[in-house]
């Protein structure tokens, strides 16, 4: 089945979603015996990382815990909840819904939508208010798919050195999906926008306490009406065919492909047109990064007030390799496949290399299927494990626009952009 297969029809999301008979709670979603799309790993000890050094596992480290509709995640924070996704469930293009990581910024999450009363909202410097229910907008609206990655602007920040401020996530604050929805564009041109207007704001129903005196007890996200960015975005309902989960936006979120997860608006509410510049805390002092090449600056230039900031958008191309994880050892001559998976804010894969030998020498990976510009590109690899020993399996990425991953680390106080290429131990070892 291929990714414009996977979603459900409009008849089929309206009768999961129960409809007739008005609102929706989390408790009510899927059957306590689901059965997952991929079973966890058996829990093993848990690793341990202090500090100061960088991470060195390929995840973060915490505790797994279960919550509504999710398997065991590794939790980072309870409030607001941060959970990350393990490394086993990245071994396909597009990762299940109940093993999505999570990330919230405020600590007054809903953890139930009442779809009888809840109405998108789109006002502000428009021609036409408009109030649309989620029927409203899967009936009225011709549904488009998009498959597209969703990533925290932190993912990876535990390997930052000097370590930085913020969640301490591994590489798993990623996840990919198949999104279905609205078109953006056209609900703006419903509303129609007036001659004045500049940006374009969104905001969903969490609350709470953002960082102190800083007025950001709303978590409010804006793109620039010029911003080419707006046509590709979708108001998505479904994801991988299926309602969202409530941890990950019910009943809908926005989706800005290419861009970090910062502007992916979760239990999307309010969409507001201004006619002035957004000001308000998570535009105009969080989520900015250094405006310099990689976004790379240091801890000096900061603290002279050197640094010039601009806010994250676009992900740079990464690519991981997904298994062997270097957990069991290889026994010597056997033929070993490497799979994985790789991507990038900038357009599709068209390359992606593995080397075992330092980076000296490179060897091209087969590519999976393209689903599409913005989606994980599967990749895998022959590798024979000729001999006993330890061997550095080392995997990069270039796109279709010829950005190729770099073999220096990156750092900002935001612990943004990291893409270094990435390299994982293989211990091989007598077969007899």
């Amino acid at each position: 089945m291929n990714a414009t297969e996977r979603y459900l029809s409009r008849r089929g999301l309206l009768k999961i979603l129960g409809m007739a008979s008005g609102g929706i709670a989390a408790s009510r979603w899927f059957a306590p015996d689901l059965t997952m799309a991929q079973q966890p790993a058996r829990q093993k000890a848990m690793e341990t990382f202090t500090g100061p050094g960088a991470n060195p596992h390929w995840n973060s480290v915490g505790p797994y815990i279960t919550e509504p509709q999710k398997v065991p995640l590794i939790l980072l924070t309870d409030r607001p909840v941060q959970l990350e996704t393990p490394r086993h469930y990245f071994r396909t293009a597009f990762t299940p819904n109940e093993a999505f990581y999570v990330r919230w910024h405020l600590d007054g999450i809903p953890n139930a939508v009442d779809l009888k009363d809840w109405k998108l909202q789109i006002e502000g410097n428009v021609n036409k208010t408009l109030a649309l229910g989620l029927s409203e907008l899967m009936q009225k609206f011709k549904p488009v798919s998009l498959a597209a990655v969703n990533q925290c602007s932190g993912n990876s920040r535990s390997r930052l050195q000097p370590r930085v401020p913020g969640g301490q996530w591994g590489n798993g604050a990623m996840g990919n999906a198949l999104w279905t929805g609205v078109r953006l564009r056209e609900l703006l041109d419903l509303a129609g926008l007036k001659s004045d207007s500049q940006c374009v704001q969104f905001q969903g129903l969490d609350t709470g306490q953002g960082p102190a005196g800083l007025g950001s007890n709303l978590f409010l996200k804006s793109l620039d009406l010029k911003n080419p960015v707006l046509d590709e975005c979708v108001v998505a309902y479904a994801m991988n065919g299926e309602p969202l989960p409530m941890l990950n936006g019910f009943p809908v979120r926005l989706v800005v492909p290419g861009y970090f997860a910062t502007y992916w608006t979760k239990c999307l509410t309010w969409i507001r047109v201004l006619n002035t510049a957004d000001e308000n805390f998570w535009m105009k002092t969080g989520y900015r990064m250094p405006d310099t090449p990689r976004g790379n600056t240091t801890p000096e230039d900061v603290k002279a007030g050197k640094v010039k900031t601009i806010p994250v958008e676009r992900f740079p191309v990464r690519s991981f390799l997904i298994s062997p994880d270097g957990s069991s050892k290889i026994p010597a001559g056997m033929n070993v496949t490497l799979h994985g998976i790789a991507f990038s804010g900038f357009g599709a894969i068209n390359r992606v290399e593995v080397s075992d030998d330092g980076g000296k020498n490179w060897t091209a990976a087969k590519l999976g299927e393209n689903h599409g510009a913005y989606s994980f590109r599967t990749w895998e690899a022959p590798w024979i494990a000729r001999s006993p020993g330890r061997y550095s399996i080392a995997v990069r990425a270039t796109d279709e626009k010829g950005n190729t991953q770099p073999d220096e680390p990156v750092w900002n106080p935001g612990g943004y952009l990291w893409n270094r290429i990435e390299r994982q131990e293989l211990v091989v070892g007598n077969a007899s």
